[in-house]
C-alpha cells in the first residue's frame, strides 16, 4: 500500500503529464491554428459563438496546461479542462463510438484524470502547496 508522500508524487506525475498534453494542444491551437482556424473548426461542428468559444477553448487548455504543470490554482485549472473534455465527449466523440482514433475513449480518460486533480489536489512539487506552506 502506497504511504501519503508516494499518492502526493503518483498526483504529481498525473498533474505534470496531463498539464503537458493540454499545453501542446492548446500551444497547436493558439500558434499553428490560430484563433480563426479554431473558431472555423467549431463552427463546422455546431458550436455556438464560434469566434468566442475558439478564444476560451484555446486558452483553457494553453494556459490551463501551463497551470497544471507548475501546480498553480491546479483545481481550478483541471476543473476547466474537465469542462472543454466533457464538451469534447458529448459534441465531437460520443457518436463516433468509444474507440481511437474517433471515439471518446481519449478525451473520456484526460476528463477522469482531470476529475482525480479537481477532486485530490496537485501532489507534491506544486506552487499551489508552496503557496499553502507559507500561511
Amino acid at each position: 500500500m502506497a504511504n501519503g508522500s508516494n499518492q502526493q508524487w503518483g498526483l504529481t506525475v498525473l498533474r505534470v503529464m496531463v498539464g503537458i498534453v493540454f499545453l501542446v494542444h492548446g500551444a497547436q491551437k493558439l500558434f499553428v491554428f490560430g484563433f480563426h482556424g479554431v473558431a472555423g473548426m467549431l463552427g463546422g461542428m455546431g458550436i455556438p459563438v464560434p469566434a468566442v468559444s475558439a478564444v476560451i477553448l484555446t486558452l483553457v487548455e494553453f494556459l490551463g496546461g501551463i497551470a497544471l504543470v507548475l501546480g498553480v490554482v491546479t483545481r481550478w485549472a483541471a476543473a476547466l479542462i474537465a469542462v472543454d473534455m466533457m464538451v469534447a465527449v458529448l459534441v465531437v466523440h460520443l457518436k463516433n463510438g468509444f474507440f481511437n482514433p474517433k471515439g471518446f475513449e481519449y478525451p473520456l480518460t484526460l476528463l477522469a484524470a482531470c476529475a482525480a486533480l479537481v477532486l485530490s489536489g496537485p501532489g507534491a512539487a506544486s506552487v499551489d502547496g508552496a503557496m499553502a506552506k507559507r500561511t
